[in-house]
């Protein structure tokens, strides 16, 4: 039997994690799991999001069976599992024991970037919603307990080079690059959770990763203060990302 590879990539909002989950989702020996602890996160944040009901309602929200079964069986009896999470969906005193069971691995955007994208659809604008000190606190559970650095990329990178990213991303997982990570079908996908026709109306239009264009706008005075909070913790990922 082939070695079982349990990918857990943590992301902070509006990055290109859907088209990341898109681009595994697209291998044939992959199966994709679409943000498994966002029903827990909505119920026990209470957090407004749309259809918040009707997710908790569809979604297991209950964080012990989540756990285990995301550090279970493989669905489908494949080698490799990918699972998208949301780094803001740990909450800041959760045990992060299980995430031993997995290949943890980190996705990041330069914050500019993710603050004009997130103040433009929500209020609750601040640094913990961004998903920083999570993505911090995670990355050092993991290097603590493997004594490994584990794959960080930067969105930046990817769109840049999905073909040089995408290959030593899966060499330090220690699984095959395969062409069909750089394409797919226009339009919804199996793995999607029911949430997504309200956030993944531009990877449902497109057919890969696009280009990498700057993010222009201006956003308010408190806002810039969460921007210089953000900047240090950024900055420390990203030193420390593959290609660096």
């Amino acid at each position: 039997m082939a070695e079982r590879t349990r990918v857990a990539m943590w992301s902070g909002p509006r990055n290109i994690s859907t088209a990341m989950m898109y681009s595994f989702d697209n291998r044939p020996d992959c199966f994709a799991t679409d943000e498994p602890l966002y029903a827990n996160y909505l119920l026990s944040t209470k957090t407004a999001h749309p259809d918040a009901d009707e997710v908790v309602d569809n979604h297991e929200t209950n964080l012990e069976s989540i756990i285990s079964h995301l550090t279970g069986p493989i669905p489908d009896d494949l080698p490799v599992w990918y699972q998208k999470h949301m780094s803001h969906h740990v909450a800041e005193d959760a045990n992060l024991d299980w995430l031993d069971g997995l290949t943890n691995c980190f996705l990041i955007r330069d914050p500019r970037e993710v603050l004009l994208s997130l103040s433009n659809i929500t209020d609750v604008v601040n640094l913990w919603s961004m998903g920083l000190p999570q993505q911090v606190r995670i990355l050092s559970h993991v290097v603590e307990t493997t004594g490994k650095e584990p794959p960080i990329i930067d969105a930046r990178d990817v769109l840049e080079d999905p073909v040089g990213m995408l290959s030593v991303l899966c060499e330090r997982l220690e699984i095959e690059y395969m062409d069909e990570m750089t394409s797919w079908e226009p339009g919804p996908r199996d793995c999607d959770g029911i949430w997504a026709r309200h956030w993944y109306d531009s990877v449902w239009k497109s057919a890969g990763f696009s280009p990498y264009t700057p993010r222009e706008g201006q956003f308010s005075p408190e806002h810039d203060s969460v921007l210089k909070e953000a900047i240090p913790l950024y900055n420390e990922l990203w030193s420390r990302r593959l290609g660096a």
